[in-house]
């Protein structure tokens, strides 16, 4: 898949192969923390939306991203209904903590940051669809590999941002906020959530 290597390459490294063993075997924990992925992604968009409502190429870019965002959590709700999964509150993973706790706290490099952090989110979530689909039922490989398409945009339209409203080239942003999502990422972790690292065991 063609589309996929911008995201490959925006990635400094690829789910380790325990992360992926360990999502398959706790796949209704997955499903609940991929929704809660899905609202939390609206919700971002959302914020940004009010938070910079002067900025047109922003308002138009997540607006569009924040109604596909809702439409995924819906289908992941409707998939968990559907396989008697019931909803339940899971605790927020380290993930995007831990990269936020990078971003700078003056304007515009706020906006920047966050924009080049929301690129990190989607390109990490469009690599993991990518990694789960082949080990994954027909129903949910479907899914699954239906969402890479918009996961890839969803990254691009984050990253164009970010390079629109920076007073100054966002590489060493991008280089920063790189190496520390592949801490993130290959570090070993507590609980397994959409985007931890491997469960230690």
């Amino acid at each position: 898949m063609d589309f996929m290597q911008p995201v490959h390459d925006f990635l400094a490294c690829p789910t380790p192969a325990r992360w992926v063993e360990g999502a398959l075997a706790q796949l209704p924990l997955l499903l609940q923390d991929h929704a809660n992925c899905e609202k939390k992604a609206a919700g971002t968009a959302m914020n940004l939306l009010f938070r910079y409502n002067d900025k047109p190429e922003l308002q138009t870019l997540l607006a569009q991203l924040a109604r596909e965002e809702l439409l995924h959590y819906e289908q992941v709700m409707e998939i968990m209904q559907a396989r008697g999964i019931g909803y339940r509150p899971v605790s927020a993973g380290r993930y995007v903590e831990g990269l936020r706790r990078h971003a700078r706290h003056g304007e515009p490099g706020r906006l920047v940051d966050i924009l080049v952090i929301g690129a990190f989110v989607e390109a990490r979530s469009c690599e993991r669809f990518a990694a789960l689909a082949p080990h994954l039922d027909d129903g949910l490989k479907r899914f699954y590999t239906f969402l890479l398409r918009s996961e890839a945009r969803h990254f691009e339209y984050y990253l164009e941002l970010a390079g629109r409203y920076s007073p100054e080239p966002i590489a060493a942003r991008v280089a920063l906020f790189r190496a520390a999502e592949r801490e993130l990422i290959e570090a070993p972790d507590t609980e397994l959530r959409f985007h931890s690292g491997p469960v230690a065991a």
